[in-house]
């Protein structure tokens, strides 16, 4: 029987490719909802990937992300350098600061201050030398996920201009040398990188403790957190222990800390409840046309399954058939779908920093949602089959 229903799928092939076409469209569009909804998720918690050398975080004991952050003293980072297992235990400064470029424009900018002797913390340059950055009043900075924040005229008349901002002026992207002001401090860029893409987006300005704290005087002797690596062989987790039970600080593995991060998001941030809005109507838009389309395939041939009823073929039969079909064109168009999906996202994350990540869980409900609403659509359409009399068959001949 199943290949009897094969060959009556393949027998309407225009129907059957339209409607693979329309499933495969469902699968990608939901499997890329996922991803792009992951990929936003991946650049919440962006602070944390790029310092892969960190396995313990440590911070105020409110803090539960890297979004919203709170300082403390520093007079707790020689206790815990001196924890048995720490081989490293580094400040790492955040500050939210407004950075005026030299045509007189603004922007908001996240500066992060790191030890001036390891530079922990700072990506590596594409331009210029982090080296630099200890120098004084001297910075690094990046685009952080934005596009087009990261300028500065190209006319000397109008940087630094005495009439006024010449916000209508050419420009030209920073590079080493460029000079902008952070509290009335002209700070001179030394070098460019290129990190990982923050959510939100907001370019970054590193820096070493020394100039964040000339910068933003307030910040001096504080930090925002401790990033910690522990010898080989000894468990983060039991540092993470002592650190908690012998300081009034919080400290949480690098794993555990991406978990609270992307739970603090999924429950404060408005742009994530906007997204996961946009990600329901997806899957909603995609299973109506999936259905629809099942529906009306299988409708459409139901005067071939009530003449095979007529001779004889069982309702299980029958049903079977039904079955086979949605569910050998619903894994096709999901090994399509999520093939497409899996290239398309990918090469818009290498080319255009799209933020996109394929996680198990986006195929995963794909595949359970395209499957689900396969088998609703045809235990739907073929009920009145299975209602009919096979007499009826031949009623008007």
């Amino acid at each position: 029987m199943n290949r009897l229903a094969m060959k009556m799928l393949l027998g309407d092939q225009t129907k059957a490719v339209g409607l693979l076409i329309g499933i495969t469209f469902t699968a990608f569009l939901i499997t890329f909802s996922m991803g792009y909804f992951s990929g936003f998720m991946t650049r919440g918690f962006a602070l944390i990937s790029e310092n892969q050398n960190a396995d313990v975080w440590v911070m105020d004991p409110a803090v539960n992300s890297t979004e919203m952050t709170s300082h403390f003293s520093l007079s707790t980072l020689n206790q815990i350098k001196n924890i048995p297992g720490v081989v490293q235990a580094e400040p790492l400064l955040l500050e939210d600061i407004t950075v005026r470029f030299a045509n007189g424009r603004f922007q908001n900018f996240q500066m992060i201050g790191v030890d001036p002797i390891t530079l922990t913390g700072m990506p590596s340059p594409i331009i210029g030398d982090d080296k630099q950055v200890r120098a004084y009043k001297r910075v690094m900075v990046d685009s952080g996920g934005t596009s087009d924040k990261l300028l500065t005229p190209i006319q000397l008349k109008d940087q630094w201009p005495a009439d006024g901002a010449h916000l209508d002026a050419s420009m030209r992207n920073l590079y080493p040398g460029d000079i902008v002001q952070a509290n009335e401090q002209r700070l001179t860029v030394a070098a460019v990188s290129r990190t990982i893409g923050r959510f939100p987006p907001r370019p970054l300005l590193y820096t070493t403790l020394d100039n964040a704290n000339i910068i933003v005087p307030t910040s001096q002797n504080k930090t925002t957190f401790i990033l910690v690596k522990v010898a080989d062989g000894v468990s983060p987790n039991s540092i993470v222990d002592t650190i908690n039970k012998n300081t009034y600080l919080k400290a949480r593995t690098t794993e555990d800390f991406k978990r609270d991060t992307v739970l603090w998001y999924l429950i404060n941030s408005e742009d994530v409840g906007d997204m996961a809005s946009m990600l329901i109507l997806a899957i909603m838009v995609g299973f109506g046309v999936t259905g629809i389309l099942l529906f009306m395939f299988i409708y459409e041939h139901l005067k071939q399954f009530a003449t095979l009823k007529a001779l004889g073929a069982h309702n299980d039969q029958l049903k079977q058939m039904v079955f086979f079909q949605s569910l050998t064109l619903s894994l096709i168009a999901l090994g399509l779908g999520i093939g497409l999906c899996a290239v398309v996202g990918t090469s818009l994350a290498i080319w255009f920093e799209y933020p996109f990540r394929m996680t198990w869980f986006s195929p995963a409900i794909a595949i359970l949602g395209v499957l689900s609403i396969s088998y609703i659509a045809a235990w739907i359409s073929i009920r009145p089959l299975l209602k009919m009399s096979p007499g009826l068959v031949f009623v008007g001949r």
